[in-house]
């Protein structure tokens, strides 16, 4: 009877083993189809060329034929399956960002680079104070708020999804189960803010002559004359670099993993933080470590510069379709209020902050700049690097170099960094308040900081 059991049980579980299988072959086949539909439908590179994504154009098409949407074509077991995809997209484009380009020569960029940090900074840490206000103030009584919704805007707007999975840990063991929800809806509502406000920027940008006007459609004929060179023909340099990428990500995991395991002879508060870290700004060490080696030992040549970049492109692609696709419409309309609230004050403030240092700080190509921090702190570097790119294709700018350095130190802090993973502990600890207002404190502190170290001319203050 045991034994016929156990059988009966094993069939199951084969069965059940083969059905995710074919859900997630059938839903990677569905996302390159949309993705590849896309960019061949004209009207959609027309959009693209008014800084509509395509990804978003086919992201909005699989939430209308998902399970929450209004055809019911695909399964909810295969949206199961993309929800899955955000967290190893995002690591791909992070391994691909420092890895794809030359180290930049920091020479003569010391004060850009500060200034970007500065406004990733500003942004981050007034998001905190933005929810605390919200959560504190705005909030109906009867809603009955959780002190930890306070994190949600950073964890969603600046972490994204893979973020707010790690986060949704510490949230359910602080007393806060739909935290994890609440997370994932605040990075997808980001996302989609980041995608149809950043689409707006860049037509206006590009209207009034702010933005590189080049067409992308020529910068995609440029890449298809490289790619007679063999580059994307050549499989085994493909491997090569698909290699060297999984290779950083890797290093990323294996860091935390380090980390994690020393952290027993630290104190239990020192653990928790470890353990709550995620792997991506390990993951960005990687990247920038294997170029180095490579530019050292003149070996760069194993590294293609314009497939790392398709490879970052690519995963941006599936990063913003995946989120948005998988997205629980159910989440939203239960919690529409709050995600609503935290939405409109979050973007409030993020374009405050941004402007103020576009009109104050930035000295030159202040839209770029400020245009690929717009995305990164509303929808994750990867909705930042895709803005950027429809803006300024040919980095006229440098911007990207700027954002790239940038980003290894902002990325340890926010982000999914030090202080996204600290917030929802100390806030148990001390409070909402207290939290509230340290992180006021610190936006504000930044906001002089940069005043001051750029030493604003009186005139553009009249």
């Amino acid at each position: 009877m045991f034994l016929k059991s156990l059988n009966i049980f094993s069939i199951q579980n084969k069965d059940i083993f083969s059905n995710s299988l074919l859900i997630s072959f059938f839903g990677l086949l569905i996302i390159f189809f949309l993705l590849i539909f896309g960019r061949k439908f004209k009207l959609a590179v027309q959009l693209e060329r008014f800084g509509l994504p395509i990804a978003v154009i086919s992201g909005i098409l699989g939430i209308s034929i998902g399970p929450f949407g209004a055809i019911h074509f695909l399964p909810k077991e295969t949206i199961n399956v993309w929800s899955n995809f955000p967290t190893p997209l995002l690591s791909l484009v992070f391994a691909t960002l420092m890895m794809g380009r030359p180290i930049p020569n920091i020479n003569g960029l010391v004060k850009p680079i500060f200034n970007q940090f500065l406004l990733a900074l500003s942004l981050g840490f007034g998001q905190f104070f933005v929810g605390g206000l919200v959560v504190k103030y705005l909030l109906p009584p009867s809603m009955d708020a959780n002190p930890l919704m306070g994190c949600l805007i950073e964890v969603g707007f600046e972490g994204g999804h893979g973020a707010a999975s790690i986060i949704g840990e510490s949230f359910n063991k602080l007393g806060f189960p739909n935290g994890l929800d609440l997370g994932l809806a605040m990075a997808t509502m980001g996302l989609l803010s980041s995608s149809i406000l950043g689409s707006i920027f860049i037509f206006l940008g590009r209207t009034l002559g702010l933005s590189d006007t080049e067409e992308i459609l020529e910068q995609k004929d440029t890449l298809k004359e490289k790619n007679k060179t063999g580059i994307f023909a050549d499989l085994r340099i493909f491997i090569i670099n698909l290699g060297f990428s999984g290779l950083a990500i890797s290093f990323g995991i294996l860091l935390l993993k380090f980390l994690r395991y020393i952290s027993s002879s630290f104190g239990d508060f020192s653990k928790e933080i470890i353990f709550s870290l995620p792997v991506f700004p390990f993951i960005l060490i990687g990247s920038l470590l294997i170029r180095y080696i490579l530019e050292k030992t003149k070996n760069t040549e194993f590294i293609s510069n314009i497939l790392q970049r398709e490879i970052g492109i690519l995963s941006t692609d599936l990063l913003i379709f995946t989120a948005m696709a998988s997205l629980d419409i159910a989440v939203v309309f239960d919690n529409w209020i709050l995600i609503l609230v935290f939405t409109i004050f979050g973007l409030f403030w993020n374009l405050i902050c941004i402007a103020y240092f576009a009109y104050f700080i930035f000295d030159d190509y202040w839209f770029e700049k400020s245009l690929i921090e717009f995305g990164n702190s509303t929808g994750v570097v990867a909705s930042g690097l895709l803005l950027l790119r429809l803006a300024d294709p040919k980095n006229i700018s440098k911007t990207l170099p700027i954002f790239t350095s940038k980003q290894l130190f902002a990325q340890l802090i926010l982000s999914g960094g030090l202080f996204t993973v600290l917030a929802p502990l100390m806030i148990s600890k001390i409070g909402l308040d207290y939290w509230t207002e340290i992180c006021a404190l610190i936006t504000f502190a930044i906001l002089f900081i940069a005043l001051i170290f750029n030493k604003v001319e009186m005139k553009k203050f009249q």
